[in-house]
């Protein structure tokens, strides 16, 4: 049964999602876990394939093709979710008082809807004929694409070093690219790692074969006959034959302003994913729940559970344990928790024969409970342990 058809015939209005990424299909699965009958329709703003997004980024070392990333397309995920899944579609206008969406011109009504329409690149604003041409990954369509042009490359210039860049530097190098990682800041990973850590990692992708550029912005990118030249801001230029941008994510909060819905860093909710519209609810990548944006994996499966609870009519708050982040660099793997609170960090002895490996806790200034730490290399073997601390010393509910 299409979505259409369903519409016609229900009388029950559906739960609606608005996004077929991450969040939204496991609101969908974990709701469909707990109510078997009620009406579920997602909108997608592409084919509605199933994919891990975290995959992108190191797909080149699993020797995946961007078509072998996608575990199963929008037919068969509305099959396992009893779900009618409409794809290549857009939400031109929520109308919050009619519990209705606007779709391709067409009126949908709703019974409740989830906003999980995720986040958009972050644009640079630079110079040259070559700026139009700079790629950001942010999708399957946009892997493809990426994949598509490396055919004809040989190197690759990536700027921004966060989690993303790093992780597509080290995927790149591996595969034998030469790689210039390019960031404004003194050390890769500098939003999580501290200051010291970050500079053995800068290391380690140095050992990796990624030429770090710390402390640089671009201030132009050329078009030449056979690549691009950037030029530094202070002059200086380097070639590539492919720019990649991975300077972070925009959440999509358009459609949820134009409708009058608050905003705050994202869509604007309260512990329970509720926004300041009845019924509408938003998560993942495009909300800021409970005041903060998260855009990692962890922190969306655990609003997706709670939310679907809450949908299912137990109102459950979404309560954050301690979320690990995951970094896939194999020049030196890391994990960090950011610390929630103030503290201070200390680098702690990794081992004697560990190289690109440190273990950095932040500390309490008067309990000593961990606060937060960052793992590298072969240190990343403490990780439960540091969790466990955190979880079960003292303070560790205030």
């Amino acid at each position: 049964m299409t979505a259409a058809q369903h519409e016609g015939k229900g009388k029950e209005s559906p739960v609606v999602i608005v996004g077929t990424g991450m969040a939204g299909y496991t609101v969908a699965r974990e709701l469909r876990k707990l109510d078997s009958t009620v009406p579920i329709v997602m909108i997608s703003r592409d084919d509605g394939s199933f994919y891990s997004k975290p995959m992108l980024s190191n797909a080149l070392a699993m020797k995946k093709e961007p078509q072998a990333l996608a575990s199963f397309d929008a037919m068969a995920m509305a099959a396992q979710l009893g779900a009618w899944i409409r794809v290549n579609q857009r939400v031109e206008r929520i109308l919050p008082a009619e519990h209705t969406l606007v779709v391709d011109n067409a009126l949908l009504g709703y019974s409740k809807l989830v906003l999980a329409t995720g986040a958009d690149p972050r644009r640079l604003k630079v110079a040259g004929d070559g700026a139009a041409d700079v790629m950001s990954i942010n999708d399957l369509g946009d892997y493809a694409r990426f994949r598509l042009a490396l055919t004809r490359c040989r190197s690759v210039a990536i700027l921004g070093a966060g989690l993303i860049g790093c992780e597509f530097a080290n995927d790149l190098a591996a595969a034998g690219y030469a790689v210039n990682l390019i960031d404004p800041a003194s050390t890769p990973l500098a939003r999580l790692l501290p200051q010291d850590v970050g500079e053995i990692f800068a290391r380690a992708l140095d050992d990796g074969g990624i030429r770090f550029h710390p402390g640089r912005s671009v201030d132009r990118i050329d078009r030449l006959s056979d690549g691009y030249r950037l030029t530094f801001a202070d002059g200086e230029p380097i070639v590539a034959d492919l720019v990649v941008s991975a300077v972070g994510l925009v959440p999509r909060t358009a459609l949820a302003a134009a409708a009058g819905l608050e905003i705050d860093q994202g869509i604007r909710t309260d512990a329970w994913c509720r926004t300041s519209a009845p019924d509408i609810y938003a998560l993942g990548d495009c909300a800021a729940i409970d005041g903060k944006v998260q855009p990692y994996v962890l922190p969306i499966m655990h609003a997706a559970r709670a939310l679907a609870r809450t949908l299912a009519g137990q109102p459950t708050r979404v309560a954050f344990p301690v979320m690990p982040i995951t970094v896939k660099t194999p020049a030196s793997p890391a994990v960090v928790v950011t610390p929630e609170g103030e503290g201070a960090w200390s680098i702690e002895t990794a081992g004697d024969a560990a190289k690109h490996a440190a273990r950095a806790v932040c500390r309490h200034a008067t309990s000593e409970r961990p606060l937060g730490f960052a793992l590298l290399g072969a240190a990343i073997e403490g990780k439960a342990a540091l969790i466990k601390a955190m979880t079960e010393g003292p303070m560790a509910t205030s």
